[in-house]
């Protein structure tokens, strides 16, 4: 029990980390702002904040539970799981480290259904923001799909967790997001400073995030290969 409450304060750390690092955090606050800007009052602003968190966390929640289910209900992958889940979970805490430090780095294909999507999200108006939510979720830049799936997703087939701990990363994404409806809603100059303060705070959380990967990582691989133990 111990043990499943680390890994649900786990998966909220890297919804949130996820949700103030520099790609995602100006996406949202984009995409708030670009559905806020064809509405006329603070509360429909509001509105389409917690209707494009919404999207997000139901495109993580999906997306996780999809992920995990499958994997956990095929024989062969589960038992190899098992079997390779401590040889593998070394080396990509180290790699997720260091995309978190900036150390490596990789990009994802940009595609004509996104611009597709997003134009429709436009037409919709307010009701379009749970739509861009479900979108922006699912394009991942490095440091999201880094702390989806090198972090969450181990986690949530260790945990054999398909729905609470990808529920809770998807929740805590969007906790940031509403913070900076309100804002958005109350006035634009209150952004800017607001967003400077978590962009600091970003910074710091993701070295100290990264930093502490590498070495969890470097002593699962001692402790793993080597057999090594402090």
């Amino acid at each position: 029990m111990h043990e499943y409450g680390i890994a649900i304060a786990s998966a909220f750390w890297f919804g949130v980390l996820t949700s103030i690092s520099p790609c995602p955090l100006a996406t949202n606050i984009a995409a708030i702002s670009f559905v806020g800007r064809r509405v006329d009052n603070p509360r429909q602003v509001f509105s389409a904040g917690l209707l494009y968190t919404s999207g997000r966390s139901l495109a993580y929640l999906a997306l996780g539970c999809l992920l995990v289910s499958s994997v956990l209900s095929a024989p062969f992958l589960a038992h190899a799981l098992q079997k390779y889940m401590n040889r593998a979970l070394g080396p990509i805490l180290i790699l997720v480290g260091l995309i978190l430090l900036g150390v490596v780095s990789f990009s994802f294909p940009v595609t004509g259904f996104g611009n597709r999507l997003l134009k429709r999200a436009e037409a919709m108006g307010v009701w379009g923001a749970g739509l861009l939510g479900i979108l922006f979720a699912l394009s991942f830049c490095p440091t999201s799909a880094a702390l989806f799936f090198g972090s969450l997703l181990p986690l949530a087939l260790h945990q054999k967790s398909g729905l609470l701990l990808p529920g809770v990363y998807g929740i805590a994404t969007g906790l940031p997001v509403l913070f900076f409806a309100v804002l958005i809603a109350l006035g634009a100059n209150r952004v800017g400073m607001a967003f400077n303060r978590i962009q600091v705070f970003e910074r710091w959380a993701r070295r100290f995030t990264g930093t502490l990967f590498i070495l969890i990582g470097g002593y699962y691989c001692l402790a793993t290969f080597w057999g090594i133990s402090l």
